[in-house]
């Protein structure tokens, strides 16, 4: 098999030398199409998603220099991502890009008002990350400059090579974890290595219906005390609140917005992508967890996965508003 490529070989890129946030995991071009079983619709509007490209997009709309890292199939849906996220501000040099497997994609089938994903990403170039693919210098150098590195539960489920690479995932930054729990990726697959990524992490991000499947309890300071104190923990209850309980004990809950909701997937990845850049800011706490709800509310108002973020002038003004105007301000 003939040796991957970079993606720096297929075109120009910019520098990722100076990324505050790294994220690693797989992107997927996302099919949708109009209402109706898949067996009747004809034709299919395609888009990038992918829950750490999502996080390294939401990042970059809000200023962050931020890097994605990961493997793409070397055909036509893998440019399509490189496209989309270089247009985005994202540094893609680190990409590896495989000759043989291809890129992951997903469909969404809507039917009722109610979206249902059907995932093909077996096999995808992205589940072949391995440990080695840490060691490659445009990944490692990445990684030794970021403040930050953000990953999910998802890439600990593509494989057991992507599993042993999170084991790997240490150094100098804060590590960051979502934990988007897919229950059918995990189908017959011991779920250990997630629970060893969520307590090697500095930062966990969780929402309360899925803690309540994957660890038996949504209480924030039960979750607390299984990931271990250390960590900064985010627990987001659907639209209602969100909760970060911190290493010394601190304890901040902000409500959301109130948000008219157009379509919710994506929501959690930008709320990671408005925390972790109020954390990069050493925002104070509420502002941090305000930040995750705006940009979170942007994208629930759009059928994307990803939005423009908020006109900044607006965003200031809310970050630093009483807690009544915070409470009626609606997207």
């Amino acid at each position: 098999m003939p040796d991957p490529r970079t993606e720096t070989e297929l075109g120009p890129g910019h520098s990722g030398g100076d990324s505050a946030v790294v994220c690693v995991g797989e992107a997927m071009i996302m099919l949708a199409g109009a209402a109706g079983p898949l067996e009747d619709v004809e034709t299919f509007r395609r888009s990038v998603g992918g829950a750490e490209c999502n996080v390294a997009g939401g990042l970059a709309g809000l200023g962050v220099p931020t890097s994605w890292v990961s493997r793409l199939g070397d055909d036509g849906f893998g440019r399509q991502v490189l496209r989309d996220l270089r247009g985005r501000g994202v540094d893609v040099d680190g990409v590896e890009i495989d000759p043989d497997r291809p890129t992951a994609l997903y469909v969404k089938e809507s039917i009722d008002g109610r979206s249902r994903m059907h995932y093909y990403r077996t096999g995808s170039a992205a589940s072949a990350m391995s440990p080695a693919f840490l060691q490659r210098p445009e990944v490692a150098d990445r990684l030794r400059s970021a403040r930050i590195v953000h990953t999910t539960g998802i890439t600990a489920a593509l494989s057991a090579d992507t599993a042993r690479m999170l084991d790997e995932l240490r150094g100098d930054f804060v590590l960051s974890v979502d934990l988007n729990w897919r229950p059918v990726l995990w189908r017959d697959k011991d779920p250990e290595p997630l629970w060893r990524l969520l307590r090697a992490a500095d930062v966990v991000l969780i929402g309360a219906d899925e803690a309540l499947v994957f660890a038996g309890t949504n209480d924030p300071a039960e979750l607390h005390e299984r990931f271990g104190k250390d960590c900064t923990l985010v627990v987001k209850n659907d639209a209602h609140t969100a909760v970060a309980l911190e290493p010394d004990g601190r304890r901040t809950e902000v409500p959301a917005l109130t948000v008219e909701v157009v379509e919710p997937v994506g929501a959690g990845d930008a709320f990671a992508a408005g925390f972790l850049a109020g954390t990069l800011q050493d925002l104070p706490m509420q502002q941090r967890l305000r930040l995750g709800h705006l940009n979170a509310a942007a994208v629930l108002a759009v059928p994307e996965d990803h939005a423009a973020p908020l006109d900044p002038a607006l965003r200031d003004r809310l970050l630093n508003a009483d807690d009544d105007e915070w409470a009626a301000t609606k997207v």
